[in-house]
């Protein structure tokens, strides 16, 4: 894969929603417009996400959905209701066409070379299927001899996320894109069709459509237990590690993250902590009991964030200087830790002094 330059840009832009298309019964793909002056702002790479945010009785409410477009498409993300998702259910049942949302330009590193062609191969489900669109047609659209083998598990038909589009693919790239569905509520004609997307099915599905030693590389996008279980899979199958890249999104995607700035002076051991983004270096005593993200947005409340859960990397920045302890890692490589990045919303200062840099 090759590697996409981070790009932060931390201020969020209030765009028009040009359309808001039904998907299936709980979910919807929403169109952004962008004004000419933000083109270059929102161009995207395939796989990349968007983080959006409202504010909710006083609260910075801050959420990231894949973009589902190809390259060179229209900004579109795909959205599936989360149960009382304060989120979720706004995108896919509040909204309307005209309607101004605050968006962040695209940010993730989920994302394949086109230039190079290949076999690739996308295991998903549910909405795990939205980076995936975006991949595939993307890789297709780029180079007449490159292939892409899709897995997509469900629960049941009516649940399956662009369904219209994938059977559109299919015919469109006919020899050169195969799809899969496995639903796991649903009985299908062929047993290794019907359940779930578990370690004994991935082999059999891979035994029948893949061969592993000419397949370029493999993406996967779902719930932390499959995509994980998927990685061990395909480890067990020789796949090399550098091949495999993940994208997580949280089965329970809604908490209510607060943004506080208080100003209270923090108790216990400090570290004195430089934050560097946009140029601009901000120095401060920050508590080792909280995270760098936490400490760090009493200071400096434009720092990028969206999940703070670890999975989404809009928080990601390198340790130029110093130690810190990051504890919990889903979106980063290990090539990018080897090189001192870390998420800040997951690290903790351990240093004296310590240099965190957001544009490097």
């Amino acid at each position: 894969m090759a590697p996409v330059a981070a790009r932060r840009r931390p201020g969020f832009h209030r765009l028009r929603i040009a359309a808001v298309e039904s998907l299936c019964q709980d979910a919807a793909a929403v169109t952004f417009e962008i004004p000419g002056a933000l083109a270059a702002e929102f161009a995207f790479a395939p796989g990349q996400t968007l983080t959006l945010r409202r504010e909710i009785d006083g609260r910075d409410e801050r959420r990231s959905y894949s973009i589902c477009s190809p390259a060179g498409g229209p900004l579109r993300i795909g959205v599936r209701v989360v149960p009382d998702g304060l989120f979720s259910s706004w995108l896919v049942n509040g909204v309307r066409p005209g309607d101004a949302v605050e968006v962040m330009a695209p940010t993730g590193r989920f994302t394949p070379d086109l230039d190079t062609p290949g076999h690739h191969v996308l295991i998903a489900a549910g909405a795990g299927i939205t980076p995936m669109m975006s991949i595939a047609e993307s890789v297709l659209a780029a180079n007449p001899e490159s292939r892409v083998t899709l897995f997509y598990g469900n629960r049941r038909t009516g649940t399956v996320m662009f369904a219209d589009e994938l059977a559109d693919l299919k015919d469109l790239y006919t020899g050169r894109f195969q799809v899969a569905h496995v639903l796991s509520r649903e009985p299908r004609d062929a047993d290794l069709l019907s359940g779930r997307i578990d370690a004994e099915r991935l082999k059999a599905l891979v035994g029948s459509l893949v061969e592993v030693e000419t397949a370029g590389h493999w993406w996967l996008c779902g719930p932390h237990a499959m995509v994980e279980d998927a990685r061990r899979t395909l480890a067990d199958l020789g796949v090399p590690a550098e091949r495999v890249h993940r994208e997580l999104f949280h089965a329970d995607d809604e908490p209510a993250w607060t943004v506080h700035h208080e100003d209270a002076v923090p108790d216990g051991p400090l570290s004195q902590v430089t934050v560097i983004l946009d140029g601009r270096s901000t120095v401060a005593a920050l508590a080792r009991s909280r995270t760098l993200l936490e400490g760090a947005q009493q200071s400096r409340p434009d720092l990028p964030f969206a999940c703070k859960g670890g999975v989404c990397g809009t928080c990601r920045a390198r340790v130029t200087g110093g130690e810190a302890d990051m504890r919990r890692n889903f979106a980063l490589e290990p090539a990018e830790v080897e090189a001192g990045y870390v998420l800040t919303c997951q690290s903790y200062p351990v240093s004296d002094a310590l240099t965190v840099d957001y544009d490097s």
